[in-house]
């Protein structure tokens, strides 16, 4: 292990906690509802239970590392509230560690009327989560669907070249990033009252 390497690893990680805990205050302010519960944002800046970190910046191109590749799967999953389809464009991606990828997710409104949702993620195995760093994603933002409409989301990412130099995870050559889309009820009903609220000061 290099000196640089040494050098650049505590200013990467504090680069990722910070995000995190921009992260995890915007959070707090913008969900109140329960199936998105404020753990996760707390898990999301330090990787705890399959939670990604979040950074602002990806590496640089001389920490990229030629001789290390990892297959990134992508799935996606939703609750049955939310009648919409929710899939990845494409099942995997292969990229050097330390590269940026970038991926997108479809999702199509099948209801008769507007419905927003609310995604949550993870990353297995949850011993690569530390390590898995997402730079944007449509994770714990309302996303709203008119009736019949489809949107793709995308995801930009990489994996921590650190990855490296933890032992413990020189078998792990493939990492999954799995979605899950909830229905934001609250959101919904917020919508139509102020929808409500305009017609009627229409009608008067």
């Amino acid at each position: 292990m290099s000196s640089n390497t040494e050098i650049r690893r505590p200013q990467r990680r504090n680069r990722y906690v910070f995000a995190g805990l921009v992260a995890l205050v915007l959070g707090m302010n913008g969900f109140a509802y329960a199936t998105v519960p404020a753990y996760r944002a707390f898990c999301q800046q330090f990787g705890f239970a399959g939670t990604p970190l979040v950074a602002l910046t990806a590496p640089g191109d001389d920490e990229v590392l030629a001789d290390r590749e990892i297959t990134v799967r992508f799935n996606s999953d939703i609750e049955p509230a939310l009648d919409w389809r929710f899939k990845p464009v494409q099942r995997s991606i292969k990229l050097n560690v330390g590269a940026t990828g970038l991926a997108f997710f479809e999702a199509g409104n099948r209801h008769p009327e507007a419905v927003t949702g609310t995604a949550t993620f993870n990353v297995t195995p949850l011993k690569a989560a530390p390590y898995f760093v997402k730079i944007e994603c449509f994770c714990f933002t309302e996303q709203t669907l008119a009736p019949g409409e489809t949107a793709q989301m995308p995801v930009t990412f990489f994996v921590d070249p650190d990855i490296a130099l933890d032992k413990n995870l020189d078998d792990v050559g493939t990492i999954t990033l799995s979605y899950t889309f909830f229905r934001n009820e609250e959101a919904d009903a917020e919508r139509k009252s102020a929808q409500l609220a305009t017609e009627n000061r229409s009608v008067n």
